[in-house]
């Protein structure tokens, strides 16, 4: 702004604001009246205007020169938002260029010729031209992609952060620093169609986030704290795809069904302190916390989440419960002990379902929900969906059989007046010796009749031959436990029986060594023999690691040992 000293037309007075040391404010420096002084044109009209909504928008505290208060940056990023998109669409094409070096940047701090250099600068980095500039500049552009300002939406935000970032890396390597923990932010506060993981692994910048998980990829985030890690498994080299898919199917619908009951899979293995850190987005910029965000959850990793509530931003590293810990462990355990069995893998695996924390048992078991079954069903019903053949018919294909099967049989068919023509001398033309080939045809045709028609009436009982009766033995047993005992060698019976008779843990540990050294073997191979029997005929194992039978199970051992000495008595 400009003004007249009425007291010495040979001067004029002019407000410079790059010349205050104070952000936002500036002074009346004195200049002489033979410098032609500036026209009041478009351009300066249009910084008069976006310089107006600042004088409009302070507070009665602004004034103060401390960049880090908290207060002044905030009501400092408010007015920069309003100004840039006051600004985001204008151009400028100004020669002259002026350096700027500032703290935190925005458009009040620079001085006019500074606002020309900005403006023209950008305008070029728009259409392309990424040209060197002084850095507090390229951080002014920064923060107005971050803020969303001069763009259609976050996607292409985030696509001109990056091209930029590209070029002017190369004028000054300090900005990666800030790029590298802005990207991050941004994907966290914006919600994109991607992951931050596949956008860092896409760009070339994952080592920069070396704890990095991918949200959509449970498999890899739940194998980092799962109590039984499957990819160290001797099974999972070369089924890593399967194995991968499989879990996620399974967990998926493990989660469905605990939502049914106002549960939560993840609730249920990672806990968050209570009282978490406020977390502010883009630290180190000026950002306008514009759009109202919805209450979500962000992980980042399994030590990295990002919770947002009623608008507000916390953080805090995630705590891996150790109840949690043994339910994703028995799930990739029992998912590899199904698989195996599946393949034919030679070396079988069992779960034990108290891997699962007691805890989670009984909410689980409260709610109705079987984690061991849902598990199983889920493995199978994937491994069937993955596994099946698929049978396609190409209708054009079948229709040009059918044509030519009626031209084949046109070809075959003679007609009957032909067939009784004879020639001057008594014989019958050539084509009479296709004939018998027709009647054979025809007779084979009625003799399938016949023998349909045959079959029809037998079944509607009508009299006829009686067919016999083909001889068949049924050896398979009534239920799985039967087959399991039927397959049991004697010692592991007698083992059983030692078990189910003998509560106190000391005592039947005893008894069944006592068993096993009168066999020369080891108690510890005989309860791995029952239990790999059990794996094949009930699909888990039978025996703990004290050696005593599974509660669940048993009821059901008993009544079948009570079955078999049944008809041993009746035998005898």
């Amino acid at each position: 702004m400009a003004g007249y000293d009425s007291d010495n037309e040979d001067f004029f007075y002019e407000i410079e604001y790059d010349a205050c040391p104070m952000p936002g404010v500036g002074r009346f420096v004195r200049r002489p009246n033979k410098i032609q002084r500036p026209e009041r044109g478009a351009v300066r009209e249009r910084f008069d205007r976006m310089r107006d909504i600042a004088r409009a928008e302070r507070s009665s505290y602004f004034g103060s020169s401390r960049f880090y208060d908290s207060r002044t940056r905030a009501e400092n990023s408010r007015i920069f938002y309003k100004q840039g998109k006051f600004m985001e669409d204008f151009e400028d094409d100004c020669e002259k260029a002026v350096p700027c070096s500032a703290y935190f940047t925005d458009y009040q701090m620079l001085g006019y010729d500074q606002l020309r250099t900005y403006f023209t600068w950008r305008t070029n980095v728009r259409q392309g031209e990424i040209q060197n500039i002084s850095l507090s500049y390229a951080f002014l552009y920064v923060y107005e992609l971050l803020n969303n300002i001069g763009v259609e939406g976050p996607e292409e935000a985030l696509e001109a952060l990056m091209d930029f970032w590209d070029v002017f890396r190369f004028y000054a390597g300090s900005i990666d620093k800030y790029m590298i923990r802005w990207l991050k932010d941004y994907h966290i506060y914006y919600e994109l169609p991607w992951s931050f993981k596949e956008f860092a692994e896409k760009n070339g910048i994952a080592a920069h986030y070396p704890t990095l998980s991918d949200p959509k990829d449970r498999f890899g985030l739940l194998s980092a704290v799962s109590a039984y890690d499957i990819r160290k498994s001797k099974f999972f080299p070369g089924r890593e795809e399967l194995i991968r898919d499989c879990f996620n199917a399974v967990t998926e619908t493990l989660d469905q069904a605990l939502a049914q009951k106002g549960l939560s899979l993840d609730a249920f293995v990672f806990h968050t302190a209570r009282k978490m850190p406020e977390w502010t987005p883009f630290k180190g910029a000026l950002f306008y916390p514009h759009i109202r965000q919805r209450d979500r959850r962000v992980v980042l990793s399994e030590k990295e989440v990002y919770l947002c509530s009623e608008n507000k931003w916390s953080c805090s590293a995630a705590i891996t419960m150790e109840s949690g810990k043994g339910l994703i462990g028995y799930v990739m355990k029992q998912e590899e002990s199904l698989l195996r069995k599946a393949l034919g893998y030679p070396y079988k695996l069992s779960a034990r379902p108290d891997m699962i924390g007691e805890g989670i048992r009984n909410t689980c078991a409260q709610a109705g929900i079987s984690v061991k079954q849902l598990v199983t069903e889920s493995v199978m019903r994937f491994y069937r969906e993955t596994t099946r053949t698929v049978v396609r018919i190409d209708e054009h294909a079948l229709e040009k059989i059918r044509r030519e099967a009626l031209i084949t049989q046109e070809k075959l068919m003679v007609p009957e007046e032909e067939s009784q023509e004879k020639l001057p001398d008594g014989a019958f033309p050539d084509t009479e010796l296709e004939a018998p080939e027709v009647s054979d045809l025809a007779g084979q045709k009625e003799q399938l009749f016949e023998e349909d028609f045959s079959l029809k009436e037998l079944s509607k009982g009508q009299e006829s031959a009686p067919l016999e009766p083909v001889q068949e033995r049924d050896l398979t047993p009534d239920s799985p436990w039967e087959a399991l005992w039927q397959e049991l060698s004697g010692t592991e019976r007698e083992a059983l029986h030692i078990i189910l008779r003998e509560e106190n843990a000391p005592d039947r540990q005893a008894a069944l060594k006592l068993l096993t050294d009168g066999q020369g073997m080891m108690l510890e191979v005989l309860a791995e023999g029952i239990n790999e029997k059990a794996m094949d005929y009930l699909g888990d194992a039978l025996l703990d690691e004290e050696f005593a039978v599974y509660e669940d199970y048993t009821e059901q051992l008993k009544g079948i040992m009570e079955e078999d000495i049944g008809n041993y008595e009746a035998e005898d």
